[in-house]
């Protein structure tokens, strides 16, 4: 099975296209016939250049409006194709795609686009050349796979074939069981691609506008995929999509997103269907989450009695160092702080690109070393530095945005990390932090999809719908990621305006914002806080106000949320407490959160609040603006 992508899904010119493609672990390229003609190179040259990237030209695409047209657009037609023949010869590309005619003069009937295809098949085969026929989901008279199989059938030509994509498939609803009837070696090529369900839309629209990778929308790819491969296809897999922010994003990521979602999607496929006679990735599988084992500070000696006064006054106290490195280890409860102040390596790397950031997360899985080898295996790049003998290797990769990812298990090795790395004390009592509920990650808004498949398709991980969060200056959306032991929260910024797109514009990228911690009592937390003087984010009267009018709590618990600054909110399932810290000089800020019942949710209805009141507090005298 080889995979390819096409190069209509990337930003770039047709060099950039290549680097991304290739760089991303690609077997092959669709070239996109814009890509081509948009080039001042010849489409000998380009072909070469193709191949010099080690890559090989899978498609040429696409050819549109052929069959069912009376003359003399008929002939027209023919003359089109034998042109874009030519290229292919010159490129060194077998294949071109046709996809079914949306022209207003072509005229329906089977036989009729039968008989055109197997004259095309016939000139074609003069030159070595194939054909696939795609039924585009709004096509004028074929919008459906078995019609075009149907097609193909009657053409009877060696040289025309079938070409299948996902998109205009699963858009319309179409039976993929209907799929496994067709023989394999009649299907030529197939597309993947994803895409969120939207209501009434406009095929058209609809696809050239939001297409995702698979994995990244709510298709069901994965059935798709099983029902093409059951009839033996064992040929070329190629995510096409025609989406905005993709085309406007970095090449280099939405590649890297599409050679991921298909290692993911095959993945996924062996794994119900163990049969499958094609030979299909085998990874490691995706494992939950158990909690997070530690999350590092990058900083300097200058910023570091900040950095700490700041994680005293949330409850935490120094409890010993690294061995070898200046490492600072600050705990309470389950909850592990590094502060890096290493004047060399990859933490100065962070602190001198953002400032005092969080560089680095470490999640406890089952077995860190497997899930390091998923890692690899779905494209991320490994991580490494220089370190004594002695000390622990941890596997770690390159997260999305730049920070380092390392896993960490209970086993007999990376079990010990606090005791071979650290001289370290027991964890203080602090404020009653039992555990890091989740953590915030904010990135710009195209980039957001990229997030959400990393940590999708490494970790068994369910993803939430995304969801508005409504700041003064603009939209932000958000989504949840959640496994066993652990929760991640998206946060796409569209603007610089926002809180959330200061926070990116200021750090000079993607970063965690915010790190919230699970305790059992708020009240006992927030007391305990107090006596640390904790600098807390003040909500406003009218809040709680209006949070009477929706719950009618009793006024005595009112009361003590509106003395302690406490948000809430609740559903059929339990409630939830939130006290935020005001927000610190790097930008990040401290959630403390308390659950009850079986609430599952984040508290987004109190985040305009949220925001209204962390922009209050930044324009108080004496607070940074961010």
């Amino acid at each position: 099975m080889k995979t390819a992508l096409a190069t209509v899904s990337l930003s770039g010119d047709l060099r950039q296209k290549l680097d991304a493609i290739a760089a991303a672990g690609f077997d092959g390229v669709e070239i996109f016939e814009q890509d081509l003609i948009a080039s001042d190179m010849t489409p000998r040259a380009i072909g070469q250049m193709v191949r010099d990237h080690g890559l090989e030209i899978t498609l040429f695409q696409p050819f549109r409006d052929f069959e069912g047209l009376p003359e003399p657009l008929r002939a027209r037609a023919f003359a089109r194709a034998q042109h874009k023949f030519d290229l292919m010869c010159e490129l060194g590309c077998d294949l071109m795609l046709i996809c079914s005619s949306v022209h207003t003069q072509a005229r329906g009937g089977i036989d009729r686009a039968a008989e055109d295809l197997r004259a095309l098949g016939e000139m074609a085969g003069q030159q070595g050349l194939r054909v696939g026929y795609e039924a585009l989901a709004w096509g004028r008279y074929v919008n459906d796979h078995r019609d075009a199989w149907e097609i193909v059938r009657r053409a009877d030509h060696p040289r025309i074939g079938l070409i299948l994509d996902s998109f205009h498939t699963l858009a319309r609803g179409i039976d993929v069981n209907t799929i496994c009837a067709i023989p394999g070696d009649r299907i030529f090529y197939v597309h993947l691609a994803d895409a969120p369900r939207l209501g009434v839309m406009d095929y058209l629209y609809w696809s050239r506008h939001f297409r995702c990778m698979p994995g990244e929308g709510d298709l069901d790819v994965t059935g798709f995929t099983r029902a093409v491969l059951s009839t033996g296809y064992d040929h070329v897999l190629s995510p096409e999509i025609f989406n905005d922010q993709f085309r406007g994003g970095k090449a280099g990521m939405v590649a890297q997103d599409g050679y991921r979602s298909v290692i993911a999607l095959l993945d996924e496929v062996r794994r119900q269907e163990p049969e499958s006679p094609q030979k299909l990735p085998q990874l490691p599988p995706a494992l939950p989450v158990l909690g997070a084992e530690f999350i590092e500070f990058a900083t300097s000696e200058a910023d570091q009695q900040n950095l700490e006064n700041f994680l005293h006054a949330a409850g935490f106290d120094k409890a010993g160092g690294h061995v070898s490195k200046p490492v600072a280890l600050w705990r309470q409860g389950r909850v592990n702080i590094l502060v890096n102040m290493a004047d060399s390596g990859f933490a100065r790397t962070a602190y001198v690109n953002h400032g005092t950031s969080i560089s680095e997360v470490a999640l406890k899985v089952e077995d860190a070393r497997a899930a390091h080898a998923r890692a690899l295996a779905l494209g991320a790049r490994p991580h490494a530095e220089a370190q004594n003998p002695d000390e622990l290797h941890i596997p770690a990769v390159w997260g999305i945005g730049g920070s380092i990812l390392r896993l960490v298990d209970d086993g007999p090795e990376l079990g010990e990390i606090w005791t071979r790395d650290f001289r370290s004390e027991g964890a203080a009592q602090g404020v009653g932090v039992t555990a890091i509920d989740h953590i915030g990650q904010t990135m710009a808004y195209d980039e957001m999809l990229s997030w959400s498949l990393f940590y999708a398709t490494l970790f068994k991980a369910r993803k939430s719908a995304i969801v508005d969060v409504v700041d003064p200056d603009g939209l932000v959306r958000s989504q949840s990621l959640e496994t066993e032991g652990m929760r991640f929260t998206l946060n796409g910024a569209e603007n610089h305006r926002t809180v959330a797109g200061r926070f990116i514009q200021d750090s000079l990228g993607a970063s965690v914002q915010h790190v919230a911690f699970a305790t059992d009592d708020i009240f006992a937390t927030s007391k305990a806080l107090a006596a640390r003087s904790f600098a807390r984010l003040e909500i406003g009267k009218n809040y709680y106000d209006d949070l009477q009018a929706r719950f009618g709590l009793p006024q005595s618990l009112l009361e003590r949320l509106a003395a302690e600054h406490i948000l809430y909110d609740e559903d059929a399932s339990g409630s939830f407490f939130q006290l935020y810290s005001r927000t610190h000089a790097s930008g990040l800020f401290f959630e403390f959160v308390q659950r009850t019942g079986q609430y599952d949710g984040y508290g987004s209805a109190n985040s305009p609040y949220r925001i209204a009141a962390q922009r209050r507090a930044a324009r108080a005298p004496g607070m940074p603006r961010k």
